[in-house]
């Protein structure tokens, strides 16, 4: 294998090693020799691959988002629905992950947020670019379904789409809270008011 790859698997080792680990621990209570043990990676190549653990929080960020944002538009483009039925796709994705016990498929934003922001501005930094892309997709998603009809929007549909992000980040903290689905069955109700559709 050449150099360059080995290091390039390595490194993505050590990154997808670490999303289970951060997604049930959070980051600050996952310690690098965990991160590095678990991944079977020599405890001493760690600053080979990143300066620091904080560079690692960033990499690790950017490498979440880059998969987020392909799947989102991979189901943003789903054949065969209008927009308003891909859309509310999404939101059930986002319910089903974020409803489960598998730390693995945890949104690292609704995980994160909160915790490093204050600590990293790299961190908060790398948070504020991918949610702003997120949004940025659903902002023009809901654009395209004003344009064929399939949903109504007051107002901007920049505007909707950030007030739907929002309501689905408070969503996934009240969820860890009660320990139910009824945040997320509330958020369903509102995104569906917000877009124009009818209730289920």
């Amino acid at each position: 294998m050449p150099r360059d790859a080995a290091h390039t698997d390595t490194r993505q080792e050590i990154l997808d090693t670490a999303y289970g680990l951060v997604g049930a621990k959070g980051f600050s209570g996952v310690g690098l020799n965990e991160i590095l043990t678990t991944a079977g990676v020599p405890k001493g190549s760690f600053y080979h691959y990143f300066g620091s653990k904080e560079a690692f929080g960033e990499a690790l960020l950017a490498d979440y988002f880059e998969a987020y944002l392909a799947d989102l538009d991979a189901t943003l483009a789903e054949p065969g629905l209008n927009q308003a039925e891909r859309l509310m796709n999404y939101w059930r994705k986002w319910q089903a992950t974020q409803g489960s016990i598998d730390y693995q498929r945890k949104c690292l934003a609704v995980k994160l947020a909160a915790e490093v922001s204050d600590l990293s501005e790299a961190m908060r930094l790398a948070l504020k670019g991918g949610t702003a892309g997120i949004i940025e997709r659903l902002s023009h998603a809901i654009a395209a379904g004003v344009a064929e009809g399939s949903l109504t929007v007051q107002g901007e549909p920049q505007t909707t789409a950030e007030d739907l992000y929002h309501v689905w980040l408070g969503a996934s903290l009240m969820a860890k809270i009660v320990r139910t689905d009824a945040p997320f069955e509330a958020a369903i109700g509102t995104t569906r008011r917000l877009l124009g559709l009818a209730p289920h």
